[in-house]
């Protein structure tokens, strides 16, 4: 490394954001960005690891070689950082804004409560290579005579069709949205990635030779069959959008609504586009002088609470029926895997009210619109503790308790039917293949992303995707050299 003892010399310095009472005046991103200079000191922590935890399996989905481009930021050599970063990665600008980062949970400075900033490291890359100019499209020099069909332009369809059309596959990306970008663009709110982000690699993408079919609903406007015939290999990366199911009495009082449908309308307004789609149709949700509950305690359950706070809600409680976790994990008990710990999401941090070891009980309303939430606490098995019920105050409730599998309509719905396409039926939907070839049942046909594995990170989307992008290369030329 070229800092040996950067780890002992410099103190651990992480991105600042804007003050909460600025950023829910806005809908834009609000971190504050470290200077270069400022990049490379935190890069030159980086300590050199036997073993880097980091970017082996319990810290990086994709991989990255996190070393390498921390030594080759600290270096100055802003341009062999990003390529290095981009021979693991397709999308950095977008993991570094959204993902977790278990990366920085495996690090061996955690065990001191002070990991490399590699989150932060790694969007400076990517926006650096941005700035410098060295995200240019990278057609193939060799075509071959294959044709793809990938049905969904997430964050897996994406990362495939890239790694195909490089190796010199036709590649057509089928949306049933306007616009490409799945949850990339309809799902994860402006404040924590501006959709300037996924724009830009659409035309790269397009630069590359990957043609969009936007606002085709495969399965209803143009049957998967028609594909399977038309393509040598179909590769399915639909989301897993179908929420899991509630239960709480009441839900269908007016006020009460899912929390995807809420972010998508909103994310559709901030794009310029009509609220309503063929896939999410729904009436108008304004959060505006109104008291907001959210029911979940994950990611989706965050990106409501900052929705409704930048739409002007009066008051927002985030509901979570777990335990009120310790503030401090022990780190030999589970280093380097990712602890169960007290984290406050920005969103959260902006006033919202948080009810741990809490239950809903009932939606409880007049005239058929929503009035509060009934709750109570439970003990360590979810079970009620009688006589702890209470109700809180509510005119908007989100339900954001995780997802069930694909949309049942569409495609699922005709693979299911006349193509008889074999689907995991323990705890959902997804449709079956495994992790090696990614192939389904049916001829031709590959499943990547949240179809396949369920609600997961977009890291691990784009794992999929470069991987089954792999496996179809080989299906198609009978080796391939894409990386896995």
């Amino acid at each position: 490394m070229g800092k040996v003892t950067g780890f002992l010399e410099i103190d651990r310095q992480e991105a600042k954001y804007q003050p909460a009472a600025d950023r829910i005046r806005h809908f834009r991103e609000f971190v504050l960005p470290m200077t270069e200079q400022e990049v490379r000191k935190q890069a030159a922590r980086c300590m050199d690891c036997g073993i880097p935890f980091c970017h082996g399996p319990t810290g990086c989905p994709v991989h990255n070689q996190i070393p390498d481009w921390n030594d080759l930021v600290y270096q100055g050599n802003w341009e062999e950082a990003i390529r290095n970063l981009l021979s693991t990665n397709n999308f950095p600008e977008w993991t570094g804004r959204v993902c977790p980062a278990p990366c920085e949970e495996a690090c061996t400075l955690n065990l001191e409560d002070v990991p490399v900033t590699i989150k932060n490291i790694e969007q400076a890359i990517a926006d650096k290579a941005w700035e410098l100019g060295f995200m240019r499209p990278q057609p193939a020099e060799v075509k071959t005579d294959k044709r793809v069909a990938i049905i969904g332009s997430g964050p897996s369809g994406l990362a495939a069709a890239q790694q195909l059309a490089r190796a010199g596959h036709e590649v057509h990306v089928y949306e049933r949205e306007s616009k490409p970008g799945g949850l990339m663009r309809y799902g994860i709110p402006d404040f924590k990635i501006e959709k300037i982000h996924v724009d830009r690699r659409i035309a790269q993408l397009e630069g590359e030779g990957v043609t969009f079919h936007c606002g085709v609903n495969v399965g209803i406007d143009k049957p998967v069959a028609e594909l399977l015939a038309d393509y040598d290999a179909v590769l399915y990366c639909g989301g897993s959008e179908k929420p899991r199911p509630a239960g709480i009495p009441g839900g269908d009082l007016h006020g009460v609504y899912d929390a995807m449908p809420y972010l998508v309308q909103q994310n559709r307004r901030i794009g310029g586009e009509n609220i309503e789609s063929v896939a999410w149709p729904a009436e108008p949700i304004s959060a505006a002088g109104q008291h907001v509950v959210v029911v979940g305690g994950g990611d989706t359950a965050s990106d409501c609470v900052g929705t409704a706070f930048r739409q002007g809600a009066v008051r927002v409680t985030q509901l979570d029926i777990r335990p009120r976790p310790p503030e401090k994990e022990d780190k030999l008990t589970v280093w380097p895997y990712w602890a169960t710990k007290m984290r406050t999401s920005t969103s959260q941090a902006e006033g919202a009210v948080r009810e741990f070891q809490v239950a809903t009980l009932e939606f409880v309303g007049e005239n058929g619109k929503l009035t509060g939430v009934k709750c109570c606490r439970v003990d360590e098995s979810r079970k009620p503790v009688p006589g702890t019920e209470f109700i809180i105050k509510a005119d908007l409730a989100f339900i954001a308790i995780g997802f069930a599998g694909p949309n049942p309509t569409g495609v699922l719905s005709e693979l299911e039917g006349k193509l008889a396409v074999t689907v995991d039926r323990r705890n959902s939907t997804n449709v079956v293949a495994n992790d090696v070839d990614y192939r389904t049942n049916i001829d031709k046909l590959f499943a990547a992303g949240d179809v396949r594995r369920g609600q997961s990170l977009v890291v691990w989307a784009i794992r999929e995707g470069r991987q089954a992008a792999r496996a179809i290369d080989e299906y198609l030329m009978g080796s391939s050299v894409l990386p896995r």
